[in-house]
């Protein structure tokens, strides 16, 4: 068997893998996993951050910071710090609450409290300003994850029936495709009772005049 790597090989090998990196690619430890051992890790990792190749977010969170001329560095994306969370294990993730309604452009407010529903195991981070929560759920939560149905039910729901007006289904309407909007009756029976309305009057075309 081979003998187990040295320190000094684990910070070349993990220096490498971090140069290589794109910038704004976050990781954790698991993310070296194949490399040694935990503490070791652990080591070459600070290591990177005092020599500012990366920047230690929260516990066993770091990313390889962005930079922009005008807004300076940056704070890595939504979608880059679950990657590193889920990792190996590929976990399903669905947004929930106000960010799904963000990401549909039926809320301007952006949440500083991310929620991601999950069929894997319950979290929270900090990512600096951001924290990300993965809240475990039901199978039928996760049933429509990984398509629009699944981010339209998370949204209207965090919206509640009062506020899922006309207006709102009508901008959708002409923000989606046509495509897209009709395959949301597949997940139809998936939905709120009261909810499915609205779900099926925003998958039909509008009927000209």
């Amino acid at each position: 068997m081979p003998r187990a790597a040295s320190a000094h090989s684990i910070d070349t090998l993990l220096a490498r893998r971090v140069q290589r990196a794109p910038r704004g690619t976050v990781f954790t430890p698991a993310s070296f996993a194949s490399l040694g051992s935990r503490a070791a890790i652990d080591k070459a990792l600070q290591r990177q951050v005092a020599a500012g190749h990366l920047r230690r977010l929260s516990r066993g969170l770091y990313d390889k910071p962005r930079h922009d001329e005008v807004l300076g560095t940056l704070w890595p994306t939504v979608d880059a710090v679950v990657r590193a969370l889920t990792g190996k294990d590929r976990i399903r993730t669905q947004p929930a609450g106000a960010y799904a309604a963000n990401l549909l452009g039926l809320s301007e407010q952006v949440p500083a409290k991310v929620v991601l529903l999950t069929d894997g195991t319950a979290r929270s981070v900090q990512a600096g300003p951001l924290q990300i929560t993965l809240k475990r759920t039901t199978p039928r939560d996760m049933a429509t994850a990984g398509r629009l149905s699944g981010l339209v039910i998370q949204a209207f729901k965090s919206l509640g029936a009062p506020h899922v007006t006309p207006e709102r289904i009508q901008r959708l309407r002409q923000m989606l495709p046509h495509a897209e909007r009709a395959r949301l009756l597949n997940d139809v029976a998936l939905a709120p009772a009261w909810m499915q309305p609205h779900l099926r009057a925003l998958a039909h075309e509008e009927k000209s005049t």
